[in-house]
């Protein structure tokens, strides 16, 4: 195998990776965001000789010679621990503490998955995300609502002039998945089931596993800036080595031409 095109491998396996480190950082203040982690493996070996061939009628090779072709950046895998809770006392802001994801409903009637809970009203009263999209089920809070609660089970309820017993108007689901990691994210803070996910279980706030939430704060972005900061030095280090291969190659390949 061509030394140079290992190297070649290298170069965009690390770059990949800073450019996973990069979105990382881009969205460090981004509510609800979840850390990227790029996952890498080895690509398939030249196999010169067998391991445990026979090398005469009594004895075997105890080690092979297999000479690897390079690396390759395989996945990106979210990293769904829990964010800072960060208060806010909007009475419209909605954080999870523990598992699930808010459901909301796109423009084209697909159901979205998001852990963005900075919710605003629509002109109709309607409790939307800040690209306008209602969440589910929807919740629609009446023109003379005095005042607004969201309880740690997901009752939303209100007060009206005149009434002292708080009415109920809806009630908050989250979605929980087996296998977070596989939602395909879209943009938007959002998220699309896939099969590697698989199909959402809903329930209310603390049942089945699911979180609990927390009206008036808002939960940041789980990314950690000065261990991004100590990978980008990783990262740096690792391409300058591979860059260091091939100049070394090419420098070998310039003395064979010039020599022989």
């Amino acid at each position: 195998m061509n030394p140079l095109w290992v190297s070649k491998t290298g170069l965009e396996a690390q770059q990949n990776r800073l450019s996973t480190i990069s979105n990382n950082l881009a969205n460090v203040n981004t509510t609800g965001f979840k850390r990227d982690r790029p996952i890498f493996e080895d690509l398939i070996y030249q196999n010169v000789r067998q391991a445990g061939a026979q090398t005469s009628q009594e004895t075997v090779l105890p080690s092979g010679l297999m000479l690897g072709t390079g690396v390759r950046t395989v996945a990106t895998q979210k990293i769904h621990t829990q964010g800072n809770i960060l208060q806010t006392k909007n009475k419209l802001d909605v954080a999870i503490q523990g598992r699930g994801l808010f459901q909301i409903q796109k423009p084209n009637g697909d159901v979205a998955f998001s852990r963005t809970g900075n919710f605003q009203l629509s002109a109709e009263g309607v409790i939307v995300t800040a690209s306008g999209y209602p969440i589910q089920p929807q919740i629609t809070v009446p023109a003379n609502a005095a005042s607004l609660t969201i309880g740690n089970d997901g009752a939303v309820s209100i007060t009206t002039p005149g009434i002292a017993q708080p009415q109920q108007i809806g009630q908050i689901q989250l979605a929980d998945f087996v296998n977070p990691s596989g939602l395909q994210p879209t943009g938007e803070n959002l998220y699309l089931e896939t099969t590697a996910s698989g199909p959402p279980t809903v329930a209310n706030p603390g049942n089945n596993n699911t979180g609990t939430l927390i009206q008036g704060a808002l939960e940041g972005s789980n990314v950690n800036v000065v261990e991004e900061l100590v990978n980008m030095i990783e990262t740096q280090r690792a391409y300058e080595m591979n860059s260091k291969a091939i100049s070394t190659m090419d420098q070998m390949l310039q003395f064979a031409n010039n020599q022989l």
